[in-house]
């Protein structure tokens, strides 16, 4: 599943195509994806100007003006398997292109979803007001999520510190692969229960968070299967990953033998000696 530094490099890559365009029209083939594309969403986006390109935790937001009309803005969620970028208008659209935006510069932001978990949909005026935005955690990149912050946020949870950070309403976009990523840097068991990690602790792993975060994405997030930014270029963090993915190998700090166990049915890799409880 594309997390935070796959959809803030696939960000980064399209807003220099999008940003001050008009939508000429937006083309949907298939409106049974998570949750179905609007009825009427082609019409609301025909016309309309993207002022800028942001992003909420893993949701990229097109925000949209008109000069007579309803602003609004696009929410987008690549999903499982999604993915967003650049072709033109000659490019034949695939069995899995669900979702166009053609610009009137002739550029075409196209969405492939082959599972179909991804999501197309429309706030009027403030996007926040959304049921899936409001409740998201502060920005791990920002000054809004610190040690402090975590360090509030895990003192009544019994949970494994790995599924806290992998809680949105925690912080946002911290997925599986940049926990476990965080966690070794922070020499932290993913097991640890959350409220058993103290202020010092919880400033470390704040820190790690924002610098595993950071480096993935001047790395161009991580591509494991399907994931390409908007340029339709590939990451490569998934060749500095120190534990995720790693299981058998060797530790790059103790060579002690990396292990992998399932927290929440999901693949948890950590090593033995340089990670405590």
């Amino acid at each position: 599943m594309p997390e935070l530094p796959e959809v803030e490099t696939t960000r980064r890559g399209l807003a220099p195509v999008v940003e001050h365009r008009v939508i000429r029209r937006a083309v949907v083939r298939h409106r049974g994806l998570r949750m179905p594309v609007p009825r009427g969403l082609e019409r609301q986006l025909a016309g309309a100007r993207v002022a800028a390109l942001s992003r909420r935790g893993k949701y990229l937001l097109f925000e949209c003006t008109r000069e007579h009309g309803e602003s609004g803005t696009l929410i987008v969620h690549l999903g499982m398997s999604g993915r967003l970028w650049v072709v033109d208008t000659v490019t034949p659209a695939q069995k899995h292109d669900h979702f166009d935006l053609e610009f009137d510069n002739g550029s075409v932001v196209r969405l492939r979803d082959p599972r179909r978990f991804g999501l197309v949909l429309w706030q009027a005026g403030d996007p926040f007001r959304h049921a899936l935005l409001a409740a998201i955690g502060p920005e791990p990149l920002t000054p809004a999520f610190d040690g402090a912050v975590l360090h509030r946020e895990t003192r009544n949870r019994s949970t494994p510190i790995k599924l806290v950070l992998m809680n949105s309403h925690v912080v946002a976009g911290v997925g599986n692969i940049y926990a476990n990523e965080a966690l070794f840097r922070a020499g932290i068991d993913p097991r640890l229960a959350a409220r058993r990690l103290s202020r010092a602790r919880c400033d470390t792993l704040a820190t790690a968070v924002k610098k595993t975060l950071g480096l993935a994405i001047a790395a161009g997030g991580s591509t494991l299967r399907d994931y390409v930014g908007g340029d339709g270029r590939a990451g490569y963090f998934q060749n500095q990953f120190l534990v995720y993915g790693r299981a058998g190998e060797s530790c790059t700090r103790c060579g002690t033998a990396i292990r992998e166990l399932r927290l929440a049915q999901r693949a948890t890799c950590y090593c033995p000696q340089c990670q405590k409880r």
